[in-house]
This record gives C-alpha cells, sequence and structure tokens, in this order.
C-alpha cells in the first residue's frame, strides 16, 4: 500500500515510522527546514519529499496519481481540507484521512469534502473516556467496522453475574459473541456448556452500544439501593 502523508509534525513523522515499519511505502511532504532536519534523523532520506504538500506540482511529484491513501495532518485545517477534496476530486486517491486542528472545524470534515476519516483528538478522548468509565476493567483490543463493534477482552470477576454460569445461561446482549475463554494456560472454545471461573479470560465481539451490558455480566456486580 502506498501512503501519501502531508505534514511532518510528530503525528505525521510517527505515523509515518510504523507505516515503514509494516512495510508500507510512504512517502512524507514537508516544507519546514526545521522540521525537515528532525526527520531526516528518522526516517530514511527516499522516504521524505521536501516542499509545500498545498502545491499541485509537488503532490504529482510525490506520486499522488498512484497512491492509495492520502493523510492531510498539516497544521492548518484549511490545507488539509483542500488536499483531502484534491486527492479525491482530481487525482481519484480511493482514501483519505484529514486531522482536525480546532474541533470548532469538525462539522466541515466529512464525504461532502471528500473525508473518508477525521482524526479529531478531542472527539477521540471524549470517547476513550466514556468507554472506560462504561464498561470498567474490560479492554478494548480491536475496532472493527469503523467502531461499530469491538473485540474486547474482560476477566470474569468472582462475584460477577456470568461466575460459575454456564454459557448458554447467560443473557448475553444481541449482538455479542463470546470468541474463546482463556483458563489458566488453557485456550477454551466457549460451547453453551462451558462453565465461567472466576478469573477466566474472556474475549468477545460486541457492538459499541452493548458494550457497557457485557462489562456488566462480566465485571464485578454492582448492588443497587
Amino acid at each position: 500500500m502506498k501512503v501519501l502523508i502531508a505534514g511532518g509534525n510528530p503525528t505525521g513523522a510517527q505515523l509515518a515510522s510504523l507505516l515503514l515499519e509494516q512495510n508500507h511505502e510512504v512517502c512524507l511532504i514537508e516544507h519546514r527546514h526545521d522540521v525537515l532536519a528532525q526527520l531526516h534523523l528518522e526516517l530514511p532520506t527516499e522516504a521524505i519529499y521536501a516542499d509545500s504538500a498545498t502545491d499541485l506540482r509537488v503532490l504529482e511529484g510525490a506520486g499522488v496519481r498512484d497512491t492509495d491513501v492520502l493523510v492531510a495532518c498539516t497544521s492548518s485545517d484549511t490545507d488539509n481540507l483542500a488536499l483531502c477534496y484534491l486527492a479525491r476530486a482530481l487525482y481519484h486517491v480511493p482514501y483519505t484521512v484529514g486531522r482536525i486542528n480546532n474541533p470548532r472545524h469538525a462539522w466541515l470534515f466529512d464525504e461532502r469534502l471528500h473525508v473518508n476519516v477525521a482524526l479529531n483528538e478531542s472527539t477521540i478522548l471524549a470517547h476513550l473516556i466514556g468507554e472506560e468509565m462504561s464498561s470498567g476493567d474490560m479492554m478494548t483490543l480491536l475496532k472493527l467496522r469503523k467502531g461499530l463493534y469491538s473485540l474486547v477482552e474482560e476477566k470474569v470477576h468472582p462475584e460477577s453475574v456470568a461466575a460459575g454460569k454456564a454459557v448458554r445461561d447467560l443473557d448475553l446482549p444481541a449482538e455479542c459473541v463470546l470468541c474463546a475463554v482463556m483458563r489458566k494456560d488453557q485456550l477454551i472454545i466457549p460451547r453453551g456448556d462451558v462453565v465461567l471461573q472466576p478469573f477466566d479470560e474472556v474475549l468477545a465481539v460486541v457492538h459499541a452500544s452493548q458494550v457497557a451490558t457485557l462489562a456488566d455480566i462480566l465485571g464485578r456486580r454492582v448492588d443497587v439501593d
């Protein structure tokens, strides 16, 4: 996969480094001399394109016409929107990602301006905090279908509803599938007759709206007076 990154700030530089480790083809465009000096310490020279990403000739020279993903993460929301729009409308780049610097501009970053994914740090933080508050000790391992579903891990609390019950007897949410139970060194397929024991580690795929319900079943029971 070829990824074109506009902006050599720490976010862009770290993204480029991670993608290169995964053997993707990466080109990062940056024009500021002080930033370029740092980039050359962190990335291979061939992955850096020293020029302005908002210049169409530069985009073409960096290979935008055969790019699979364009990531616009400059410090300017205007530039990021323009880059995403041009990438799709003019160069037919299949997928675009736009970084939002000012949360007030978030409403602009959508499909109307050809932004497939909007990176809004404020929204991400709020979402993560909300998840932590609602799911207790449950750990999210992977997001699926753009966050609609999650692969989660939870230990069965000794005081939970699930402790000592067979899987078939659990009132699991409608959109929840138990994938595996890890008990000490064993990997157990969670068939209906499997009885969950305290401290079993349960892996499940669950709809985002039902994560808290699953956490209530597997986690510590809370009595409401």
